[in-house]
């Protein structure tokens, strides 16, 4: 039976935060000020602007703890250009990078800084690790390489457009995405371009890009039309493309199904949401259609105890069955606070929101189980998750590590 857990109440909210948490940018044009579904129309027909503010924090019985670890300061994090520079995890180092050119590798376990160094470019997308490499791109369409023992810098490669998420690698290739919708795959050692692929771009789009995924030599890269691609990475060649989702209505803005978060591989499936179309899976092998629901986020999903977690736009937290998609719980207790890409941990899957409050949830029905508030700033970063540890970037520039324990 599916357990749904329902909101508190709301108030007022700014209508310029949903936008900028939004992000909808017209291709080479501003920002859209507009929110599909924020107003309904008058008796004359005139369209009135409702305001809501987010749900407040309800009260529970606390089941566990986030007790901090360590933290430790990396540049200005995010910036204010609503960048979602995510840290990355590899063996027992974790890297994060910040929109003024900082570039850091700190032991995950004692948050002992190991390298810091500055790139002198502003970045947009990051932190992708592979081989012996970690990598950045910034708003000038460059992809910075250093070595990750050291943070020595080892090439820079200039693509067609702007990074806005990480690049993926092993010891061959990396792979980036740009904003204009190509997908590029360059030597490891080098940097040198070997492959190209062009993708089709709707005229409106999301300002943001889905994080690469690399696996057995295949990038899979989930784009703004709403599909996923699969190419085999040392040559380019495209093994398919299939959709998550299809574009629905009569405007640009009811049309878009961007994927701009993170998709998960689990088994012989890949898993991803898009904006107002579906959260599902696709076969690795050919592309086909494992499920799909209706859902609407511009973050990531994920997965532990069987399910795939998604936080949508509304706020509403979702699991879903990864064999078959049967929607198992939701809460709804975080209506309109942002929620962030979902990560489990132990028992308990964290979503944390847009005024930095963490939040834990239980993977078998969804009640919250614990909070915490990493920083008044929020959060934006996709969170990282490795034994009983959590760790969490800031959009201070604080990375912080949490131990997830009962009380």
């Amino acid at each position: 039976m599916m357990n749904r857990i329902a909101p508190g109440s709301g108030g007022t909210f700014a209508r310029a935060a949903l936008l900028l948490a939004l992000g909808i940018a017209l291709a080479g044009c501003s920002v859209v000020d507009y929110v599909k579904g924020i107003g309904g129309g008058d008796e004359d027909g005139e369209e009135d602007q409702v305001e809501l503010e987010p749900a407040p924090l309800t009260d529970f019985s606390a089941e566990v703890e986030l007790r901090k670890v360590w933290s430790a300061g990396v540049g200005n994090g995010p910036g204010k250009k609503f960048n979602r520079l995510h840290p990355a995890l590899d063996g027992d180092a974790i890297f994060a990078a910040a929109a003024d050119g900082t570039v850091a590798a700190f032991d995950a376990a004692s948050g002992e800084r190991r390298w810091k160094t500055d790139v002198d470019t502003d970045l947009s997308g990051g932190v992708g690790v592979g081989g012996d490499l970690v990598l950045v791109g910034d708003t000038s369409g460059n992809v910075i390489a250093l070595e990750s023992a050291s943070g020595r810098e080892l090439w820079r490669a200039r693509v067609s457009g702007e990074v806005l998420a990480p690049p993926a690698a092993d010891w061959d290739v990396v792979v980036v995405q740009t904003l204009d919708g190509k997908i590029n795959g360059l030597d490891a050692r080098t940097g040198a371009r070997r492959w190209t692929q062009d993708t089709s771009m709707p005229l409106l789009t999301l300002r943001g890009t889905a994080p690469l995924l690399l696996s057995e030599g295949v990038a899979y890269a989930a784009l703004a039309s709403g599909r996923i691609v699969a190419i085999k990475a040392d040559v380019g060649t495209l093994l398919w493309e299939a959709r998550i989702a299809t574009p629905q209505g009569q405007s640009e803005i009811e049309r878009a199904v961007d994927i701009d978060g993170r998709p998960v591989l689990v088994g012989q499936g890949i898993f991803a949401v898009s904006y107002q179309g579906k959260v599902g899976g696709l076969s690795l092998a050919n592309g086909r259609p494992v499920w799909a629901r209706d859902a609407s986020s511009f973050v990531g999903v994920g997965t532990g105890f069987g399910n795939v977690y998604v936080a949508e736009t509304s706020g509403t937290v979702s699991a879903y069955e990864v064999a078959g998609g049967a929607l198992r719980w939701q809460n709804e207790q975080l209506a309109r606070r942002s929620p962030g890409t979902p990560v489990a941990v132990g028992s308990y899957v964290a979503v944390a929101d847009f005024d930095g409050y963490v939040h834990l949830l239980s993977q078998v029905d969804g009640h919250v189980a614990g909070r915490s508030r990493a920083d008044s700033s929020g959060v934006r970063a996709d969170m990282l998750a490795s034994g009983d540890l959590l760790y969490v970037y800031d959009n201070n520039g604080g990375l912080k590590a949490f131990r997830v324990g009962t009380r």
